[in-house]
């Protein structure tokens, strides 16, 4: 399914449970999108990222999914900031 999203064009956005430690292919997923096609959000206010699992989400966790990603592609959480900036930038015509 993630690949005919692709093929549509489609952005893929990444929330607080890929940082589960029951996600089952968290790891794969986020290995498999294009970082030009890639963007992070909280989901708030609910599905908090480890380790705040269980309480109140906020725009402020966004970090702990950049991490997740940045780990998993073996690049900086700055770098994931960037191209998720300029992604948004992009759809929005910013």
């Amino acid at each position: 399914m993630l690949k005919k999203g692709l093929n549509f064009g489609f952005y893929i956005s990444f929330a607080g449970p890929i940082t589960f430690k029951n996600s089952k292919n968290a790891n794969e997923i986020i290995e498999m999108v294009p970082n030009d096609r890639m963007l992070i959000e909280t989901d708030s206010p609910y599905l908090s990222p480890e380790p705040l699992r269980g309480r109140r989400n906020d725009p402020r966790n966004v970090k702990y999914i950049a991490k997740k990603i940045a780990d998993v592609k073996g690049i900086s959480e700055e770098e994931i900031a960037k191209i998720t900036y300029e992604n948004v930038k992009r759809i929005y015509k910013i």
